[in-house]
């Protein structure tokens, strides 16, 4: 029996306890110390782990799928940025039959029921190669792609925008008519000429932040539905 989900809003109050103070430690960073405390005060981390999900990225699909039934009746979908492999476990568990076929620069444990291929989707030639593993046209393209951080926010944000670029083009040439495609984008949302022709190319498109994403963080997601083929 497939395991039922977990409500993002219900989270926070089901699990939220005392707070933990992480003392710092020799050879321990700062930033480290900063790190683990935050992780063992998040509810969706301890949650996470209750469910037997892989992360608390989980909780971001689940958001998301609540307000736009993305997953309904999907039965072909492409995880782009899969690793630690959540999403894809999630969608595999929410729809199973459902070709799943997941990429990431990372290597992943397997998962049942899902293709997954390790390798950089922005070197020349890994969108063909994404499509040569599927069966056909895509109901949904997920992208949860995010670029390695300089901590420079405009430098990162032109990474991010950049991926979300790739990954709307890939999306563009693999959906099925009235497909969906979702991507992660930072604070301020698309870029504007981005956002034109993803206007041009879907019926819907809305810049969402999931209650699951934490506060501090500047991840948003670009969530477009209906593909006009």
């Amino acid at each position: 029996m497939a395991k039922k989900k977990s409500s993002s809003s219900a989270v926070t109050g089901r699990t939220r306890g005392p707070k933990v103070r992480v003392k710092t430690a020799r050879g321990r960073k700062l930033s480290s110390t900063r790190w683990l405390e935050r992780q063992l005060n998040d509810p969706y981390v301890a949650e996470a782990r209750r469910l037997g999900y892989r992360s608390r990225a989980t909780f971001k699909l689940i958001d998301l799928d609540e307000q736009f039934e993305l997953l309904k009746s999907a039965k072909r979908i492409v995880d782009l940025g899969a690793a630690p492999g959540g999403w894809s476990a999630y969608v595999a568990q929410r729809n199973p039959g459902a070709e799943i076929v997941a990429i990431d620069l990372l290597e992943i444990e397997p998962i049942a029921d899902v293709q997954f291929k390790q390798m950089d989707f922005m070197a020349p030639g890994a969108d063909d190669v994404v499509k040569a593993m599927l069966g056909g046209p895509v109901d949904l393209v997920l992208s949860d792609l995010a670029p390695s951080t300089t901590g420079h926010k405009s430098t990162d944000a032109l990474r991010t925008m950049a991926l979300c670029e790739a990954a709307f083009l890939f999306a563009c040439d693999t959906l099925r008519p009235a497909g969906n495609f979702v991507a992660k984008v930072q604070r301020g949302g698309t870029d504007h000429e981005l956002l034109v022709q993803m206007r041009k190319a879907f019926k819907t498109v809305k810049h969402v932040k999931p209650p699951s994403s934490r506060s501090d963080s500047s991840e948003w997601f670009v969530v477009a539905l209906g593909f006009r083929r």
